[in-house]
């Protein structure tokens, strides 16, 4: 058996490198699919954190009465921090509120002369709420409506809940969400194919090239593993070499693209390039692998047949 694997090994290092322009086209192509691949990775998270970052500005706001007690407000809190549709909630005190508001208004000279006439703070708590899917506002709204029925009528905590202010806008943005992610797994799907259709039929040229080797092969009595370990061989090293040379390729590329990035998406494309360099070589590679041995698997079964 250790005989049989070294000479597999040995012909498949032989016919890599005796056809090395038909290997080198090989390696090009499977390089070309695996960057697109690649692509799409950096794509999709660039896309991931551009929807976390519009999610991250859409909350529910929860307005007190200047009257209502600390105890109630921090009893709400504590309760839709337990909701499991709730990624955070935020308390901001009634002095945060008014100086909030002292410096977005700071340039309206009405305004700030009617805060100075009233001679208290009109302002009461808030807590902005944030959702972790966009989808979950209505409940978590609904949770509240249900908190403001239970208050008692002469003793109000809750003013208002800004959540049919922003609903519109809400729905807008979960429809906006739902279309990127389908239409992004959509693409990722039809560029799967594309690259396992072009190396396959890439590959598949490269093992016709060998026909009549595969044939005296097959005179001589040589069973089917042998014929097809050494192109198997082959898939292998050209899914590694096109991983290591597309992993190569996207450094100058996202050299260029990461400012741009970072100043449009708050994201650097290049960081998360080199702190993830490891596990982007490892699935492009994994990949690679699998479409260099699925290729060459199907390619060469037509000459195996009797």
């Amino acid at each position: 058996m250790l005989t049989g694997i070294r000479r597999v090994f040995k012909s498949g290092l032989v016919g890599f490198w005796r056809s090395a322009y038909v290997s080198l086209a090989s390696v090009f192509v499977l390089t070309i699919s695996l960057f697109v691949i690649g692509a799409t990775m950096f794509l999709d998270q660039l896309l991931t954190v551009s929807l976390q970052t519009l999610q991250s500005k859409v909350d529910i706001n929860v307005y007190f009465v200047p009257e209502a007690p600390q105890e109630e407000i921090s009893r709400l809190q504590t309760a839709l921090e337990a909701l499991p549709d709730v990624e955070s909630v935020s308390f901001t005190s009634r002095e945060e509120s008014l100086e909030i508001y002292r410096e977005r208004n700071q340039g309206d000279e009405i305004a700030m002369q009617a805060l100075e006439e009233l001679n208290e703070n009109p302002l009461g708590a808030t807590l902005a709420i944030q959702a972790k899917e966009t989808s979950q506002y209505e409940q978590i709204a609904q949770f509240l409506e249900e908190q403001q029925a239970q208050e008692s009528p002469n003793a109000p905590v809750i003013d208002e809940v800004n959540y049919n202010r922003n609903r519109e806008s809400i729905d807008k943005l979960t429809s906006i969400i739902d279309a990127v992610e389908q239409a992004g797994f959509l693409i990722l799907v039809i560029l799967l194919l594309a690259s396992v259709l072009i190396t396959f039929n890439t590959i598949r040229l490269a093992i016709y090239t060998a026909r009549e080797e595969i044939s005296i092969m097959r005179l001589v009595g040589a069973g089917n593993m042998f014929i097809r370990g050494p192109f198997m061989l082959q898939g292998v090293m050209y899914g590694l070499l096109a991983a290591f040379l597309a992993v190569l390729l996207f450094y100058p590329l996202l050299l260029w693209l990461a400012p741009g990035t970072e100043a449009f998406f708050e994201f650097n494309l290049l960081d998360y390039y080199t702190a993830n360099i490891v596990y982007i070589f490892l699935v492009l590679a994994g990949i690679g692998i699998v479409l260099g041995l699925v290729s060459s698997a199907l390619a060469i079964a037509r000459y195996l047949r009797v």
